[in-house]
C-alpha cells in the first residue's frame, strides 16, 4: 500500500510532478494545471498546519468509512473540496511548481511528528493516515491531467 512517507514512493510523485505540463489538458474536473499545483499546494499546508481549514461533519469522518476511502475505495472524479484548499488566484506554472516542491519537503519534515491536524473530512488522522492520504491525494490530481 503506497505512502507518502515511503521515500521511493515520494520520488514517483516527485518524477511525476516534473512529467507535467501546464498544457496538460484535465481529464475531469473544473481545475486548469496551474490550480491543481495551487490545490496541492493548499492541501500540504493544511498538513503542516500554515492553512487552519474548518471541520464539517460529515459521514465521510465516521469510522470505518473514513479509513475505507482513505485506504482502500475508489475516488469519485470531481469530489468537492474544502472551500480553503481551491485554488482562486494562482502564480505563473514555475512558481506554482517550485511553491509545491517547498511544501512538500516541509510536509516530509513533519513525518514524526506526533499531532496532526484534523482533516476537513476525514477527522482525526493519524501519521500513517496521512502518508496515505497524501499520497492517495497527489495521484488522484496527477491522473487527472494524465501523468
Amino acid at each position: 500500500m503506497k505512502s507518502f512517507w515511503d521515500a521511493n514512493v515520494r520520488q514517483e510523485l516527485l518524477q511525476r510532478l516534473e512529467w507535467l505540463r501546464p498544457d496538460n489538458q484535465r481529464r475531469w474536473g473544473k481545475m486548469t494545471c496551474e490550480q491543481m499545483l495551487k490545490h496541492l499546494s493548499n492541501a500540504a499546508q493544511m498538513v503542516t498546519g500554515e492553512l487552519p481549514v474548518k471541520r464539517r461533519p460529515s459521514p465521510l469522518g465516521i469510522w470505518p468509512l473514513n479509513k475505507a476511502i482513505i485506504y482502500w475505495l475508489p475516488w469519485p472524479h470531481g469530489a468537492p473540496a474544502a472551500p480553503e484548499l481551491i485554488a482562486h488566484d494562482t502564480a505563473a506554472w514555475e512558481r506554482e511548481k517550485e511553491t509545491l516542491l517547498a511544501l512538500t519537503a516541509q510536509v516530509v519534515a513533519r513525518e514524526n511528528a506526533t499531532e496532526w491536524p484534523a482533516h476537513p473530512a476525514f477527522g482525526p488522522l493519524t501519521q500513517k493516515d496521512w502518508g496515505r492520504l497524501i499520497y492517495r491525494h497527489m495521484d488522484h490530481h496527477f491522473k487527472q491531467f494524465g501523468v
